[in-house]
Order: structure tokens, then C-alpha cells, then sequence
């Protein structure tokens, strides 16, 4: 029997240590690191990481990675972060994206070996649910690194479930990108579900995943895209989301939910074009919470992922993310601490936000109760639903 959501049969844990922001492209780069920082930060003055047990990340080796990675890929990562530079490119590295770091396989690796830890934790029993919020690196391909990750920490992970035992795992991936690395390392196999919502690749990196996109003939059906328009907000995501995403997971049945969490979908991300509010977030890791109790006992990892507005969102989200992990949701109308708030006013001269709540309430209208084939959404959803409910045995109609 399932767990109520908001219980825990095991303590649920976050999988971190500080040098975790060692993977730092520098100054200039988006995804700087003070993001976790800034996090990790808010979530203790809040009282958050009380509830988790917090464990030790330790360091992927180089043949954990190669059940994912091809030997050149890691060869060449490991190459040049000890020589950063010799201006070396291949394997995309050392481009505007992806630009070479010094000890930047020892970072990589770091938060690999996080990320497969809280897996490891779930799968195990010793954790109900785990996240690594320094993960999320879901672009990485197995011979090429991709869109700032340079090994894919989420597909390692899912490759150790499978190796452990694990028959069925499930990916729900809410970042604004296509989640195209883990995507395409699982193509044709029939064991992963992988299940992106994202804005459409017509306007957006990586420039893939869309609904005809369904796996390869070995497992066809069990990779599943909703493109969203660009504009769309909660009400838009959220019907999107509980028009595909539960039909699909609850008739895939599950071992193990793993969800990436990128929050580059919020309307003050620098990088795209959705409209989300800390408080839509907010609704999503509560859905996912409900549903990893009701199709796989609770068995959850989580992980983060992009997420470019450092200060005014991506704490906030992810510190709502980690109190859902610990079954403890916080309010919304929560006020930031102050020692939060002149941390950030000390050490990057802005003001962050007072509150957990953009102000928004995340209702949204049931896909039961219609279809509009006059709303670009709808007709996104209704695409991702026409080809992949069939192929799960399910009807595509409302």
C-alpha cells in the first residue's frame, strides 16, 4: 500500500557538501553556482534541512561514468580541466556554452557522484526520497557535452537503478529545455519513461522535442514531449502537465519516480520564454510528490537543473522543492529570513525577495473538461496525447 503523501516511512534526504559549487564555468557564465549556495542557505534558516538528513556527496569514478559515457568523452573532460588553457575544443567543450574549467572532470564527477548516491539512498530504502539539487544535468549526450553539463548525472543514475534491479523508472522532466540528453541515452530502451515538458524547440535550445518524438522501434511510446508555446503561464503549464504527465506514469507503473527540477521556467528567467510563478513551481513538486506515493511508494529522486535568475527565484524554488521532499511543504506567504535577505544584500549588492510567493494562485482548468483546438496549448497537448496515450493503451481523447 501506498504511503500518504506527506509522510515518510524513511527519513528523506538531501545529498549535498559546499565544494558541490566547484562546477563553475566562471564569472561570466549563466549557471553560477551561487545559486546553490544561495539555497542550501535559505533552506537552513528556514528550518527546512532539519527535516532531511543531510549526506556526505561523494565522488563518481571514472566507470560509474562509463555506463553512460563514452571513455574518449571522459578522456578529453579529464584531459583538458588540467590544462584549461591550451584553447583544446572537441567533444563540445570549450565553447561559449561549455568553456573549459581547471579540475573540471573532479567537479563533474562530484556532482555525478551526488546525484547517484541519492538514488542509491532511495533505492536502497534508506531514504523514501532524495535530491541533489546541484544536479539536473539532463543535456549531456553519451560521446558530447551539452547546454552547460558536461556528464549527465540524472542518466548515470537511472543506468544504476536498471543495473541494481530496478525494471521500470520513470523521468519527469519540468525544466524549460527539452531534456534531450537522458532522452536520447534511453532511446530504445522500453525500461525508461522519459516524460519532458518544455517550451517548444521552435524558439529554444536544444531545438528538439516535440510530440511525434516517441523512442526508438524497440520502445516506441516511451519518450513523451508537450512543446508549450512560448507565453505560457500557470494555468497553461498546469493543465499541460496533469493533461499528460499522471495518465502516463500511473499506466507505466513505476520502481522509481526521478524527476529534474530546472526553474528556468519562471517569468524572470533570463534565458526563455515561460511565464511561471515561484507558486506554479510550487504546485508541480507537490503533484509529483502525491504521485510518487500513489504509483511507486513514495520511491522519489529529485534533482535540480537550469535555473538563471539567481537570487529573485531559483532559492526560493528550490527551498519550496526541498520542504516538499521533506514532507513538510512551506507556506507561501512565508517571509524570507532576514539573515537570508542581507546576505544577499552583503555579498552581491541586491535586494532579494521578502517572501516564498510570487502571489499567484496555480489553478488551472481539468483537460476533462474540454478541449479548445482554438488554444495553441491545447493543440500541443492534444499532439502529445494523440501520439503517445495509443501506445500505452490509453485514449488520447478528453
Amino acid at each position: 500500500m501506498s504511503t500518504p503523501p506527506g509522510t515518510c516511512e524513511a527519513p528523506a534526504s538531501v545529498v549535498f557538501d559546499p565544494s558541490l559549487t566547484d562546477y563553475d564555468f566562471g564569472p561570466q557564465h549563466p549557471m553560477a553556482p551561487v545559486r546553490v549556495d544561495l539555497t542550501m542557505r535559505l533552506a537552513e534558516e528556514l528550518g527546512v534541512l532539519k527535516d532531511l538528513r543531510t549526506i556526505p556527496a561523494p565522488m563518481a569514478d571514472e566507470d560509474l561514468i562509463a555506463t553512460v559515457h563514452a571513455p574518449a568523452l571522459i578522456e578529453a573532460v579529464t584531459r583538458m580541466g588540467h590544462n584549461p588553457g591550451s584553447g583544446e575544443e572537441g567533444h563540445g567543450l570549450g565553447t561559449d556554452d561549455n568553456p573549459v574549467f581547471l579540475g573540471m572532470h573532479e567537479a563533474a564527477a562530484h556532482v555525478v557522484g551526488a546525484s547517484v548516491e541519492a538514488f542509491r539512498q532511495v533505492w536502497t530504502g534508506e531514504s523514501r526520497h532524495s535530491v541533489n539539487i546541484a544536479g539536473g544535468l539532463h543535456h549531456a549526450m553519451r560521446d558530447r557535452a551539452s547546454g552547460f553539463c558536461i556528464y549527465n548525472d540524472v542518466a548515470i543514475g537511472i543506468q544504476w537503478l536498471l543495473d541494481h534491479g530496478a525494471e521500470r523508472v520513470a523521468y519527469v522532466d519540468v525544466d524549460v529545455h527539452h531534456g534531450d540528453g537522458v532522452e536520447r541515452i534511453f532511446w530504445d530502451d522500453p525500461r525508461v519513461l522519459t516524460i519532458s515538458l518544455h517550451e517548444s524547440g521552435q524558439f529554444l535550445f536544444p531545438g528538439t522535442g516535440f510530440a511525434e518524438d516517441l523512442g526508438g522501434p524497440d520502445a516506441e511510446g516511451t519518450a513523451v514531449n508537450v512543446a508549450l508555446p512560448p507565453g505560457t503561464s500557470d494555468p497553461g503549464w498546469l493543465r499541460a502537465f496533469h493533461a499528460v504527465v499522471p495518465p502516463l506514469v500511473r499506466e507505466f507503473a513505476p520502481d522509481v519516480l526521478v524527476t529534474q527540477h530546472g526553474c528556468d521556467s519562471h517569468a524572470d528567467d533570463p534565458l526563455a520564454d515561460l511565464m511561471l510563478s515561484v507558486d506554479g513551481q510550487r504546485a508541480a513538486y507537490q503533484a509529483l510528490h502525491g504521485l510518487a506515493h500513489e504509483v511507486c511508494e513514495g520511491k522519489w529522486v529529485a534533482t535540480g537543473g537550469g535555473g538563471y535568475a539567481l537570487v529573485q527565484v531559483v532559492p526560493r524554488a528550490w527551498t519550496h522543492l526541498l520542504a516538499t521532499i521533506a514532507g513538510r511543504p512551506l507556506d507561501p506567504e512565508t517571509a524570507t529570513p532576514g539573515g537570508w535577505t542581507e546576505h544577499v544584500r552583503e555579498h552581491l549588492g541586491v535586494y532579494a525577495p521578502t517572501r516564498l510567493t510570487d502571489g499567484r494562485e496555480p489553478a488551472y482548468r481539468s483537460w476533462e473538461e474540454g478541449y479548445d483546438p482554438g488554444s495553441w496549448l491545447d493543440r500541443q497537448v492534444q499532439s502529445t496525447r494523440a501520439a503517445a496515450f495509443p501506445l500505452h493503451g490509453l485514449d488520447p481523447l478528453p
